[in-house]
């Protein structure tokens, strides 16, 4: 049972499909055979296998169509009296009339098994097998019945239009088919990693951020007066905590971000006033200047990875914000403290290139005992005013305080 369910078909239709597809096959075997009605004895001789070795061929053809064409082989286009068009070669062979692609009732059934397999036979070796039998045959054929040159013609244009186009046709199909899968899986791979990157950059713009102010809160509360030993010790376990769970968090950014996507260029909702009073109530001393003019659409996503820095590399230490309509700094003090996180993040290398893109320049290095992230934007219709497309400086300034 098992190897007759391969056999099976899907469904009703299916069933229904084969049985017109053998029932129309046989009407057309029926007319290339002699009259049942005349010679009744010849009918059955020679129609009568014709027509089982049609229904093994649908039987099988809709699995494996190369079988059902080699089962075909002996109703293939091996008359040369009709062709799909007649040529005059007087000037090269005696006979004048010779038939070009020579076509039988049966022809179009043979032609739809050969596009079938080129469709849908992955391996090419059966296929070249299958040719050189069916030529083989041809060759037989022309020979018994004489040799001469019109016949060759006859065969081998029999051959190329009967068996040869409908498989490389079928073939071109299955090939357009795999490439158009292969650019949907493609697409598919390409959003995926597009969202992991929207993921990771979400995770560092929110969660980077607040738990860098944990850690600056918990450092307060661990240097408070009046704590006991124990409070002091609870507070101390949080700041190290909170500073693993960063590192954490930036390990998990690492694996999801993909380099070659761009970052985007539009901040999340919250304007730098509201995301710097956010840090001044988790305890940072932070003096904002804010400039009158417009607000660079940059200008929160710079101001966010200063004051992360700041809370992680920095904290205690005075930072002071300004924002200007082409340039925005975060500058802050020697810590009062001990930091409570590694260098070595992604947050300046992702902001470097929103800053790029817009054809600004960036400047994250030592000043005055702290640390200064600064951030120059063009105006419009201005080019780069370095003419760099990046940051002003490269090295230990931009790679010591990330």
């Amino acid at each position: 049972m098992k190897r007759l369910r391969p056999l099976r078909r899907e469904s009703r239709r299916q069933v229904v499909y084969d049985l017109l597809l053998w029932v129309v096959l046989g009407i057309f075997i029926a007319a290339m055979g002699p009259d049942p009605f005349a010679d009744p004895a010849a009918f059955g001789t020679v129609t009568a296998p014709r027509l089982a070795l049609a229904a093994v061929a649908v039987l099988v053809g809709r699995r494996w169509p190369l079988a059902a064409l080699v089962l075909l082989l002996p109703l293939g286009p091996w008359r040369f009296s009709e062709g799909f068009a007649t040529a005059d070669l007087s000037w090269l062979i005696p006979r004048r009339q010779v038939k070009i692609l020579p076509l039988l009732p049966t022809s179009p059934f043979i032609v739809w098994y050969a596009y079938l397999t080129g469709r849908r036979l992955i391996r090419t070796w059966p296929a070249l097998a299958a040719f050189g039998l069916i030529t083989a045959v041809g060759v037989g054929v022309v020979l018994a019945m004489g040799g001469d040159l019109a016949l060759w013609v006859s065969m081998v244009t029999g051959l190329i239009g009967t068996y040869l186009v409908p498989y490389l046709l079928g073939l071109l199909r299955r090939r357009l088919l795999q490439q158009r899968q292969q650019a949907r899986l493609s697409a598919e791979a390409q959003a995926r990693l597009r969202e992991r990157a929207r993921i990771a950059r979400d995770m560092h713009d929110s969660l980077g951020h607040d738990l860098a102010l944990i850690a600056v809160r918990a450092a307060g509360l661990e240097l408070a007066p009046g704590l006991d030993p124990a409070q002091a010790m609870a507070a101390g376990e949080l700041r190290v905590a909170a500073a693993d769970a960063t590192e954490r968090l930036r390990q998990i950014i690492g694996l999801l971000r993909e380099d070659s996507d761009a970052p985007p260029l539009s901040p999340v909702d919250e304007d730098v006033a509201e995301l710097v009073r956010r840090a001044k109530d988790s305890g940072m001393a932070i003096t904002l200047d804010l400039d009158r003019g417009p607000v660079p659409g940059l200008a929160r996503a710079v101001v966010q990875e200063g004051l992360t820095n700041a809370a992680k590399h920095a904290p205690g230490a005075v930072v002071r914000v300004t924002v200007a309509p082409h340039r925005v700094s975060v500058r802050n003090g020697p810590p009062s403290s001990r930091p409570s996180a590694r260098p070595g993040g992604l947050g300046l290398a992702g902001l470097r290139e929103r800053v790029r893109l817009v054809g600004g320049t960036l400047t994250a290095g030592p000043a005055a005992g702290g640390f200064e992230l600064t951030v120059e934007l063009p105006r419009t219709g201005e080019e780069d005013p370095r003419r760099s497309g990046g940051d002003r400086m490269r090295g230990p300034r931009s790679s010591e305080h990330e």
